[in-house]
């Protein structure tokens, strides 16, 4: 969920022309939350803000499958709950890091942020495997939400003024992208989010952290591991 940048988004068609309750699918772009909420930044003239504004309950497909020579058997997850408007600063940083391109017009009066309240979900993993989830299973647990949310910012700040190097040696070592000068734009209890020059990368953690200092540790330790495989700088370094 958290590596998707877009989705296809489902709402209920308001009243036009007697189609009022069809299925309405779009394909907009996404961020999510430190606990791992959906955030989207939607205009007023949009069909589907206008659809929401009658009736909030939705529901995202977000997959990994389409790249697949049989997509059918590719892990998809579709999300049900309710998308509601945020004024939350959080919510609106969060999306404008991961689309900047976005903040050339998110401050127009008819944009605003909205985030989506998870409720329920269903779990495809390919054939014969699927199972519902409750909204609650697929977030961080709120203490290490909370926890992170507060150190973001001093976190990313740090890291970028200070620990550039590493933060290429995550992209070059442990995903194997190319070049100088990543940067980290987010954090949450399960990885960070960097990107260069328009290119963005996920860098998930081996296990969720909790506090700050656990964040610490396994920044640290990630960068430990990138240090110790030198062969794999040189070839990141072609790309």
């Amino acid at each position: 969920m958290r590596s998707a940048r877009a989705v296809v988004l489902a709402t209920a068609l308001r009243a036009t022309r007697g189609d009022a309750g069809f299925p309405y699918a779009s394909l907009v772009t996404v961020a999510w939350d430190v606990d791992g909420s959906p955030v989207f930044l939607f205009s007023s003239l949009a069909d589907h803000t206008r659809n929401l504004a009658k009736d909030s309950r939705a529901s995202l497909l977000v997959e990994a499958a389409l790249a697949l020579p049989r997509p059918e058997t590719g892990p998809r997850i579709s999300l049900l709950g309710r998308i509601t408007r945020s004024d939350d600063e959080r919510h609106r940083r969060r999306y404008l890091a991961r689309h900047p391109d976005a903040a050339a017009y998110a401050g127009f009066g008819d944009f605003a942020v909205y985030r989506m309240q998870l409720e329920r979900a269903r779990y495809v993993g390919g054939f014969a495997s699927a199972k519902w989830l409750d909204g609650a299973d697929l977030l961080a647990p709120k203490g290490a939400a909370a926890a992170i949310a507060a150190c973001e910012t001093d976190v990313i700040a740090h890291m970028n003024a200070d620990h550039g190097e590493a933060l290429d040696l995550y992209a070059n070592v442990l995903l194997g992208r190319g070049g100088k000068g990543w940067r980290m734009i987010a954090l949450d209890p399960e990885g960070l989010d960097l990107a260069r020059r328009g290119r963005w990368a996920r860098l998930s953690f081996p296990s969720s952290v909790a506090t700050a200092m656990d964040c610490r540790n396994t920044l640290i330790a990630l960068a430990k591991k990138a240090r110790a495989a030198p062969a794999k700088t040189s070839r990141a370094r072609r790309n």
